[in-house]
């Protein structure tokens, strides 16, 4: 697609490009993108499950899942004293998966392909 013809707001000159590179910083921590990835799986989760799930102390998680709020990347819901927290949208899950599949493909076990067009 020509430049000139992409819609606005993918445009090289669109208002949101830095707002972009703020996700992508967002998402430039293993631990968020494995946070990303466990509540894309199950939907929600407290704080100590997801600090099980991802193997990484219940203090350090709380800090990344403070900064995924922040971002709007991930909301809560109380439940007595528990929280829970899930993803807001889509969104960042598939930003996520895209990266993992990206990763697949450059160290060569690029299976992610294999279903998706028929050809390995």
């Amino acid at each position: 697609m020509h430049v000139d013809k992409q819609p606005c707001g993918l445009s090289p000159e669109s208002e949101y490009v830095e707002l972009a590179a703020e996700v992508f910083a967002m998402l430039a921590d293993a631990t968020r993108v494995k946070i990303i990835l466990a509540l894309r799986g199950a939907g929600e989760l407290s704080v100590t499950r997801l600090a099980e799930v991802v193997d990484k102390s219940a203090a350090g998680v709380s800090q990344h899942l403070a900064k995924l709020r922040l971002a709007r990347m991930v909301s809560t819901r109380r439940d007595g004293t528990t929280v829970y927290y899930r993803l807001t949208d889509e969104h960042a899950s598939e930003l996520v998966v895209d990266a993992v599949k990206q990763a697949e493909h450059v160290v060569g076990s690029a299976h992610h392909h294999r279903g998706e067009r028929g050809s390995a």
